[in-house]
């Protein structure tokens, strides 16, 4: 069971967290009773601060006098100390015009926000792309291409369009009509793949050309397809934030693996609060590292995931408020196309 801190060392354990991200220096006892919260006399805190560091949630680098957190003091500070922040008003109608002007196809749009999310938090910032068959049918439409030919175009919710080749058995421009208004009345609102069940129109051409369109939908949902698109912006941001020159280099590496930064995302959210700290991505080169991460949706299912990438000393609300909102508003987009 984890040990809960009492009032007071968790005053003190939350000013040194605070203290240490905002100045990257090691915390001394004599800021710490600056704080009016922590109404107690200096030897108080001197001693607190010993106990917290014997049991784990504090440390002191080499022969300094002040303090820095733990992983273990970090994942107290997430889990029980930080309170719940929204975006400043700045950052948030940085956000809001974001999206209201987001055009284009979907690559573009994800691009982009990765670049918008390093922007608001300061740090590397990652945008896992929705596989195609999770994404919504927004229209639907079957045309005579060539004798024996038709063409099934179908228009998702990214604005990407999917064309497929059908054989057209003489069907004449009232039955491509027809089809159309029946692919439309079972695709369009759902995901790719999941439209409703084929049935008899009591037309067999109608019913040929709905066969073969499920058919191609199919073939492009069970196909291998290709790996998920990973995007990442502001490289240069968490390379700035990191010391030695090795850690940089592994961690650039890192990201520029996307089976490995899908992996890590995805088992981050399940991590308490979508908050890796550490070690606890599983990984030694972010090892100075913490990941924090949000999913986002299409028609209420988890088609995608945002994170930023920092240093263990960054600022979880900021960051947990940042991915929150972008998620959010990145889901809203995709739905609203």
């Amino acid at each position: 069971m984890e040990q809960q801190l009492d009032q007071r060392k968790s005053a003190i354990l939350r000013r040194v967290v605070e203290e240490h991200i905002e100045t990257a220096q090691p915390v001394g006892s004599a800021h710490v009773v600056q704080d009016p919260k922590i109404d107690v006399s200096p030897a108080t805190v001197r001693a607190d601060m010993a106990a917290l560091e014997r049991e784990g949630y504090l440390t002191h680098p080499h022969t300094s006098a002040g303090r820095i957190p733990t992983e273990k003091g970090y994942r107290y500070f997430v889990d029980h100390i930080a309170d719940p922040t929204n975006l400043d008003p700045g950052r948030q109608d940085q956000v809001t015009s974001f999206f209201a002007h987001a055009q284009g196809e979907l690559e573009r749009i994800l691009r982009d926000t990765s670049r918008l999310l390093s922007e608001l938090t300061d740090h590397a910032a990652v945008v896992v792309a929705p596989a195609h068959e999770q994404l919504t049918v927004r229209s639907c439409l079957l045309t005579e291409l060539d004798a024996g030919v038709a063409l099934l175009v179908v228009v998702l919710s990214n604005g990407a369009v999917d064309k497929h080749v059908l054989r057209n058995e003489g069907a004449t421009g009232a039955q491509l009509e027809h089809a159309t208004e029946e692919l439309r009345a079972r695709l369009v609102g759902r995901r790719l793949g999941t439209s409703a069940p084929v049935t008899t129109t009591g037309d067999a051409t109608v019913d040929r050309l709905l066969e073969e369109a499920h058919r191609a939908l199919g073939a492009t949902e069970h196909s291998a397809g290709h790996p998920d698109e990973v995007f990442v912006g502001g490289t240069a941001r968490v390379a700035a934030q990191l010391g030695a020159v090795e850690t940089v280099r592994e961690v650039l590496a890192i990201l520029e693996q996307s089976f490995v930064v899908v992996s890590l995302l995805r088992s981050v959210l399940g991590q308490s609060q979508g908050v890796a700290i550490g070690s606890e991505t599983g990984l030694t080169s972010l090892a100075d590292c913490s990941l924090v991460v949000a999913p986002y949706r299409v028609s209420d299912e988890v088609v995608g995931t945002i994170g930023v990438l920092g240093p263990t000393r960054m600022n979880y609300p900021q960051a947990l408020a940042a991915v929150a909102v972008v998620g959010q508003q990145l889901s809203d987009r995709l739905v609203g196309g």
